[in-house]
């Protein structure tokens, strides 16, 4: 096949020619194969005599199925009864068999939260209301605190200051606000002819968190009915609120405490009275940022007006 016959094209001729000088003398395909083209399924290729898959199940034998029909199989899975325990074992001692959770769960602390509620609106007086705190093991700080950290100052005072939660020096001595920014309240009092003698002071929460941490929202709910009750039962003129949690808890708000701050709010207690209510900045915000005394002092010459007003 050296030359190109009349019916064979001169091109067809050379490739022929080519393929058989490359030694390839045999055909793969009958047709031409597009090998960019996605490639085709091919039908298994059976052996003599074997049989499709659909073949091979119709002439299976048939097993009976050991499940249970669907319409016979359980509502639920029902849990197997335990083995018995060795011999020489207390059966009591063994636990039982995990049981399902309920379909909703309560939320944490909730019952707590609860009991703090009706503690504090069962205490008459101040000393009852402490006494209340102090067997109240529903709050967790309770356990790691040193002290309970009730208040300080004249219960029958017009102003009534509260802050957080004690730090490391209030739980050692359980008074609030003894450390340094203690000391510079004191002067923050003085500064406006104050002091202890004429002031209460408390906090949200009368139990330190460890380290100094943040209470978490949940330990804020459980003390909240306590500072609420401590405040009506006090029935201050005017109240302070120390720092944005304070503000926030006892003024039902969002606001971060540099936008309330210098703005008189109201505190309306369980009973309907409404007490003015001063957000300022809390001293140990002020030892940090030294700056913004002046904002503070602005706040507590409106309080010694109020006072005066109320007088």
């Amino acid at each position: 096949m050296t030359a190109a016959s009349p019916s064979i094209p001169a091109e067809i001729a050379e490739l022929l020619a080519f393929y058989a000088s490359a030694g390839v003398d045999d055909a793969l395909e009958d047709a031409p194969i597009n090998r960019f083209a996605e490639p085709a399924a091919r039908p298994a290729v059976r052996g003599p005599g074997e049989r499709n898959p659909a073949e091979r199940a119709a002439a299976a034998p048939r097993r009976e199925d050991s499940r249970p029909a669907p319409e016979q199989a359980p509502a639920r899975a029902e849990t197997p009864n335990p083995p018995a325990p060795p011999s020489g074992i207390d059966a009591s001692s063994v636990p039982d068999a995990p049981t399902r959770m309920p379909a909703t769960a309560a939320v944490p602390d909730e019952a707590q939260a609860l009991l703090a509620r009706q503690l504090a609106a069962s205490a008459a007086t101040l000393d009852e209301l402490r006494q209340h705190m102090a067997a109240f093991d529903g709050c967790n700080l309770k356990f790691t605190a040193k002290n309970l950290v009730f208040a300080d100052g004249n219960p029958n005072a017009d102003l009534m200051l509260v802050g957080e939660a004690p730090g490391r020096d209030e739980d050692l001595e359980g008074l609030p606000f003894v450390g340094r920014s203690g000391r510079l309240l004191d002067r923050m009092l003085a500064a406006i002819g104050l002091d202890r003698s004429s002031a209460y002071i408390a906090n949200i929460i009368p139990w330190r968190p460890p380290g100094n941490r943040t209470p978490t929202p949940h330990e804020t709910e459980i003390c909240r009915p306590f500072i609420e009750r401590q405040i009506e039962l006090v029935n201050p003129k005017v109240l302070v609120n120390l720092g944005g949690p304070s503000a926030k808890t006892l003024l039902n708000t969002t606001e971060g405490i540099l936008r309330l701050r210098g703005n008189w709010r109201v505190h309306t207690t369980a009973s309907g009275t409404a007490i003015p209510a001063m957000p300022t900045l809390h001293p140990a915000y002020l030892l940090r940022t030294p700056a913004h005394k002046k904002l503070a002092w602005r706040d507590f010459l409106e309080v010694k007006a109020k006072l005066r007003g109320l007088a």
